[in-house]
């Protein structure tokens, strides 16, 4: 029997995919818990409908992650820190205070841990940072750190 699955079942498929079961294990596990869903002609043309809109939104958050990252390639950010001598910083600039900077300044929101950051920045100047928008789009920001 060709069953649509629901629910993503271990050793069977992913959610969404029309597979063979048997008769007894459809009937009996797989329709009583709406894991699955027999795959009738209007079943199928529903699934194949909920696919392209789906694709749709996907390819519309990629197009706003692009207009992000190019909007993020123009930004400077600026923070302020206390520096010593040869323009060392007395402690460092995270990536949790360029999230909030960049909040503050530019009313763009961004979680800390999307922010790419090797190590802390240390010294005075500006530098860049990678930005991890979308899963397959990274941007660039520019952080200006000036002395207090």
């Amino acid at each position: 029997m060709k069953v649509i699955l629901l629910e993503e079942v271990k050793g069977l498929g992913k959610k969404g995919d029309v597979v063979n079961a048997s008769d007894g294990y459809a009937r009996n596990f797989l329709f009583p818990k709406n894991l699955a869903k027999e795959a009738t002609t209007g079943n199928i043309k529903t699934l194949g409908e909920q696919k392209k809109s789906q694709q749709l939104k996907k390819d519309k958050e990629l197009e706003d992650a692009k207009a992000l990252a190019d909007k993020l390639e123009k930004i400077t950010v600026e923070l302020k820190a206390k520096a010593g001598e040869g323009g060392r910083l007395f402690g460092s600039v995270t990536a949790k205070e360029i999230a909030e900077a960049l909040e503050k300044q530019h009313k763009i929101k961004f979680d800390k841990r999307k922010l790419v950051l090797p190590e802390p920045i240390r010294e005075l100047g500006v530098r860049n940072v990678e930005v991890k928008v979308y899963p397959s789009v990274v941007g660039s920001l520019k952080v200006h750190v000036i002395q207090v």
